[in-house]
């Protein structure tokens, strides 16, 4: 089972890194757009260029929120961090919604992290704490 965990690890950085990719694509085409708009002599371009520029830092902002917790829990996952586990169910959960690959990645994730093997190997001893018994 830690193969799939790994996998799974691989696939949420996949997952991240499309969110990251997709979030340069609308820098350059709101920057495109924000430039094509600035060189037109008009007075209802002066309205629109802060809408765009609005509109274009909102979507950003929102893959970048959407995509980075993605890349962390994948590299947790990869390290059989305990508390990646959590965080990959969450997500798988919330992945769901995103057709189709956050579904079929989400099926794969909770078939995964809700197995007992995955369970016991996300497990950690006491003493790897510090703990004594």
């Amino acid at each position: 089972m830690e193969t799939h965990v790994k996998v799974l690890g691989a696939l949420q950085i996949a997952l991240g890194a499309l969110g990251l990719l997709a979030a340069i694509v609308l820098v350059v085409v709101f920057g495109v757009a924000s430039g094509v708009v600035a060189s037109v002599d008009d007075p209802g371009a002066a309205i629109a260029l802060p809408i765009i520029g609005l509109t274009g830092t909102a979507l950003v902002a929102f893959l970048l929120v959407l995509s980075l917790p993605n890349i962390i829990a994948g590299i947790g996952l990869i390290r059989l961090r305990p508390w990646a586990r959590i965080a990959g169910i969450v997500l798988s959960i919330l992945g769901l919604t995103v057709f189709p690959f956050g579904t079929i990645v989400g099926v794969y994730g909770i078939w995964v992290l809700f197995s007992k093997e995955t369970e016991r190997l996300f497990e950690r001893p006491v003493a790897e704490f510090g703990l004594k018994n």
